[in-house]
C-alpha cells in the first residue's frame, strides 16, 4: 500500500510539472506572436496553476476511493469480532439476557463490596434498575440478592453504582429502614432486592453491607447485541 501512495505522489509531481512547463512553453508562444501585456500573462499563469491544483485534487480523490474500501473492511471485521467474543462471554452459564442486557445471577454469597468487584471482574457492575419490567424481570429470578444500590457516601442519599442518584423506587413498606445504630455492623447502607415479597414493585431493602447475600451482575451494550 505504502509504494502505490509513494507512487501516487510521484504521479502528482509529473502532472505539476508538465502542466508548469505547458503553461511556461503556451505563454513564451503566445508572448513572441502577440505580445500580451502583463495583466494576460498574469492571466495565463493562473490558469495554469488552477489547472494543476485541479489535476492535484483529482489524483488525491483517487487515491482516497482506492483506500476507503479497505478501511471499512477493516472497521467491519473489528466490529464482528467484538461481538462474536460478546457473545462467546455470555454463552456461559449463569448469564440471562433481557431486552439489550446481560444479567449475571450468583450461585454464592459475598458482602456488598466483595460482590461489586466480582461484577467488575467480569466486565460488568451490580445491577442497576431503570424500569418496572426489568424489576419484574429480576423479581421473577427469585433470589434475594445485591443491587447496585448503596447510601455509604452520604447517609439518606442513595445512589447507583455509576453515580447516578436513585429517582425511580421499589422499596418494600417502610424502607429503607436504617440500623439506627452506632456501631458499623448496624448501619444499613446498601440496597438488596428481596425474594420474600408479594409485590413485585415493593421488593428493595437496606441492609449492613457486611451481611453476605447473592448477587446479579449487569451488562448492557446495545451495539454488540
Amino acid at each position: 500500500m505504502d509504494d502505490y501512495i509513494n507512487e501516487e505522489v510521484v504521479e502528482i509531481d509529473k502532472v505539476i510539472e508538465e502542466n508548469k512547463n505547458g503553461a511556461m512553453r503556451r505563454v513564451t508562444t503566445e508572448t513572441h506572436h502577440s505580445g500580451p501585456d502583463g495583466s494576460e500573462r498574469r492571466l495565463y499563469g493562473m490558469v495554469a496553476v488552477s489547472f494543476g491544483m485541479l489535476c492535484v485534487l483529482q489524483v488525491a480523490l483517487n487515491i482516497s476511493l482506492r483506500l476507503e474500501p479497505d478501511c471499512l473492511t477493516k472497521e467491519r471485521d473489528q466490529q464482528q469480532k467484538e461481538k462474536d467474543d460478546f457473545m462467546e462471554k455470555f454463552s456461559s452459564p449463569g448469564w440471562n439476557k433481557f431486552e439489550s442486557c446481560w444479567y449475571f445471577v450468583s450461585t454464592e454469597r459475598k458482602t456488598w463490596s466483595e460482590s461489586r468487584k466480582d461484577c467488575v471482574a467480569r466486565g460488568a457492575d451490580l445491577v442497576i434498575i431503570n424500569s418496572r419490567k426489568e424489576q419484574r424481570f429480576l423479581f421473577a429470578l427469585n433470589k434475594r440478592v445485591w443491587i447496585g444500590l448503596t447510601d455509604r457516601e452520604t447517609e439518606g442519599f442513595w445512589k447507583w453504582v455509576d453515580g447516578t442518584p436513585l429517582i425511580t423506587r421499589y422499596l418494600g413498606s417502610n424502607q429503607p429502614s436504617n440500623g439506627g445504630g452506632h456501631s458499623s455492623y448496624q448501619e444499613k447502607d446498601c440496597a438488596e432486592l428481596d425474594d420474600g415479597q408479594h409485590q413485585p414493585e415493593k421488593t428493595w431493602n437496606d441492609s449492613n453491607c457486611e451481611e453476605k447475600r447473592n448477587w446479579i451482575c449487569e451488562l448492557c451494550n446495545k451495539n454488540l447485541l
